[in-house]
């Protein structure tokens, strides 16, 4: 479904990633790993259209995104859940669900409200905050909303980057499990996650990404069978 082949993308003079190759498969949940300035968020990033490569190619469905504006990327069926949420914290629930349509604007209103109410069916808790100010919930419930509020593009790859990042682990769980519900539901997923034992756990397949370059990848059973991924990521000595 998604091919990144040989990307470079830097910032000025900095160069982020370095002859990345990644393949995301239809139907499957596939897992970054990395550390910390690793380029993993780089490469949502890339793929979305925030950065611009400045080589290789990044295909979706066959068709490169490389010139596209990001609009035109989520108007293809790619929806992002950024690094630490970035919902509208001044707005509703409703609110922000209802932006997350944004690109399918002039489609019925009853369409749209149908999407809100299975959003309340994958997240409960939003359908009990639904009047609610964003920005006063809980970060369990903000990447909940972050989530729906993607969701609502009707995407079918969906990038979540870092999903579990500071919420308690009740959240951390009930997150993971809602993934893989999506996921169950037909949904193709990028994972990004620094929790690699909950990702490895979930995904089909995996890469694990340092400075800028993939350094490993497999499936899931393989990886947790490496050394190098042990070690550096699951606390094994």
């Amino acid at each position: 479904m998604l091919e990144l082949r040989q990307i470079v993308s830097q910032y000025g003079p900095v160069i982020a990633l370095r002859g990345v190759d990644l393949t995301v498969r239809q139907g499957e949940i596939t897992c970054l790993l990395g550390g910390n300035a690793a380029g993993k968020s780089t490469i949502m990033k890339t793929i979305i259209g925030l950065v611009r490569p400045t080589s290789g190619t990044v295909s979706f469905e066959g068709q490169t995104l490389n010139k596209l504006p990001t609009r035109a990327i989520v108007s293809r069926g790619i929806a992002l859940v950024p690094e630490g949420r970035r919902i509208f914290g001044r707005m509703t629930v409703w609110e922000n669900l209802a932006l997350g349509a944004h690109v399918r604007r002039g489609r019925p209103q009853a369409e749209i409200d149908e999407d809100i109410e299975r959003i309340y069916g994958l997240f409960p808790r939003l359908r009990e905050r639904v009047t609610q100010v964003a920005g006063t919930m809980s970060g369990g419930e903000q990447q909940m909303l972050a989530m729906g509020r993607a969701l609502m593009a009707r995407p079918r790859l969906l990038l979540l980057d870092e999903p579990s990042m500071g919420l308690s682990p009740a959240f951390v769980d009930q997150v993971f499990d809602i993934i893989q519900a999506i996921n169950r539901q037909g949904m193709t997923i990028l994972l990004v996650e620094q929790n690699a034992n909950v990702a490895l756990s979930i995904a089909q397949r995996g890469y694990v990404l340092t400075t800028g370059r993939i350094v490993a990848s497999g499936t899931s059973a393989e990886l947790l069978a490496a050394d190098e991924v042990r070690h550096a990521y699951l606390g094994e000595a």
